[in-house]
């Protein structure tokens, strides 16, 4: 499955009704389980600081969801948020203005490409690297990025179900996936070499989560691949499957998972 031209059909509708856009994000912190994962990991590498200003870089921002909850929740600081779509970068400007976030900047980058030297406190780069290929070059450019002490927060499916890949002959759910997801030892063996620490690793989406995201998300993004109509049935799909839904994502939250489906790291610069 293709997931971009189902996620532009939701960009489409922000960006055509802005007002919406901030009910879209609390949506998408509800139904995504990594988002529960993210924002407590976040809230919790903040405390690392202190009460100084710090300097974020959301690489991969997307829609903007996590720059926004970082721009409102892990204060003081100052966000530089960018992603390779120019138009989804451009409807964040363009609504970020309009909420007078003065402490949050976007760009077009191209990770592969950036070039920050000891400009960051923290780098967040949620569901992007198993979409690039060259991700060691990718870590060295955060390395790079990171001010010494700083730390990086990875969140990525893992090579135990992620992208729903369970054995070698199944192939990925999204299908402009570049890998199939990482392990701890993937991320410890190429972010060490380059003179990372691993600070913190879990898995997510274990076999709870793992449920909750085949019935909340996957089962709709087929039906939406399948006609965009089927947009309309939606709502009551979720009225239905819902409470399950949320039940299953609360028992994988407050679990610690021996191997899941995603995978939430973080690494120190030394």
């Amino acid at each position: 499955m293709l997931y971009d031209p189902v996620k532009n059909i939701f960009a489409n509708v922000i960006r055509r009704f802005p007002i919406l856009r901030i009910l879209f994000y609390k949506i998408l912190d509800l139904m995504f389980l990594r988002s529960w994962f993210v924002r407590r990991e976040l809230r919790k590498l903040r405390k690392e600081f202190g009460n100084k200003e710090i300097s974020i870089y959301d690489a991969g921002t997307g829609y903007g969801q996590y720059t926004y909850f970082m721009s409102e929740k892990l204060n003081p600081n100052k966000i530089l948020a960018v992603d390779v779509k120019e138009d989804w970068i451009k409807d964040c400007e363009l609504f970020f203005a309009t909420r007078n976030k003065k402490n949050v900047a976007f760009a077009v980058e191209d990770l592969t490409l950036i070039d920050h030297s000891q400009k960051f406190d923290l780098i967040t780069c949620i569901d992007v690297m198993e979409h690039i290929e060259e991700d060691v070059k990718v870590f060295n450019n955060f390395y790079k990025a990171l001010k010494p002490g700083g730390f990086l927060l990875i969140n990525s499916p893992s090579v135990y179900g992620g992208s729903d890949v369970h054995d070698e002959h199944d192939e990925s759910f999204i299908g402009e996936h570049a890998r199939d997801g990482y392990s701890y030892e993937d991320l410890k063996s190429k972010l060490e070499p380059i003179g990372f620490s691993v600070y913190q690793s879990k898995y997510t989406y274990g076999f709870w989560g793992d449920k909750s995201w085949r019935l909340g998300i996957k089962y709709p993004m087929k039906m939406l691949n399948v006609s965009r109509l089927l947009l309309l049935v939606l709502p009551v799909y979720y009225l239905i499957t819902f409470p399950f839904t949320f039940m299953l994502m609360m028992v994988d939250y407050k679990s610690e998972n021996k191997i899941g489906s995603g995978i939430n790291f973080i690494a120190k610069k030394i």
